[in-house]
């Protein structure tokens, strides 16, 4: 699974589509340290495995007429980048507000009998953006659902291979053996990827 560093890679380019250098005379202090939840779930066809890393973020110091963003990460890091034009909301950030980025993703898996489906491939985005006048803030997400047959089965190494609807064939280790009883080769796996991004704007905690 994924993790995420202080605003880095999706987080970053999502919250310049969220909001889109000298030093303070006092600086703001380093927000919480990041947090990871994880779970794992099973059902009698399938399972799922979550997780979710939230990192907070604080405004070291913006400069409404460049766009230009200063943040100090939960290590003290300070990161500066430019807020696209096409962020409404950017004049009601100020130095000290927290950002928080929650990125969600999830992998679910489903065994479906031989003739109850076809090998294919499915895949979604989504997002929306806080209304004009208010804090910034941004949700989104994306998600790919593939269905695979299963080509042969190895009981003794625990592994099945995949062929997805283009003809790849993938080989994958079965974490519980238990899950090979009654799957057959012609069998096919629906396995559903789900990523998504929270992103919002809180003021300045009193001091």
């Amino acid at each position: 699974m994924k993790s995420l560093k202080f605003l880095s890679g999706a987080a970053v380019l999502a919250f310049c589509v969220a909001l889109s250098a000298c030093s303070a005379n006092k600086p703001v202090p380093p927000p919480p340290a990041p947090t990871v939840s994880v779970s794992e779930s099973e059902t009698p066809k399938g399972g799922e495995i979550e997780q979710t890393v939230t990192v907070t973020a604080a405004v070291q110091k913006i400069d409404q007429k460049t766009r230009m963003v200063t943040l100090k990460g939960p290590d003290g890091e300070l990161k500066t980048i430019q807020v696209s034009e096409d962020v409404r909301n950017l004049p009601q950030v100020k130095k000290g507000d927290l950002v928080t980025v929650a990125f969600y993703e999830s992998i679910a898996w489903e065994l479906k009998k031989k003739g109850t489906a076809e090998p294919s491939i499915d895949a979604a985005a989504d997002a929306s953006r806080a209304p004009a006048g208010s804090r910034p803030g941004v949700v989104g997400g994306a998600g790919v659902s593939v269905t695979a047959a299963i080509t042969k089965i190895d009981r003794k190494a625990n592994t099945v291979s995949l062929k997805g609807p283009e003809g790849k064939v993938v080989t994958v280790k079965v974490k519980n053996p238990s899950r090979l009883e009654g799957v057959k080769v012609g069998d096919l796996v629906e396995i559903t990827y789900t990523e998504a991004i929270a992103i919002s704007v809180e003021k300045a905690p009193k001091s």
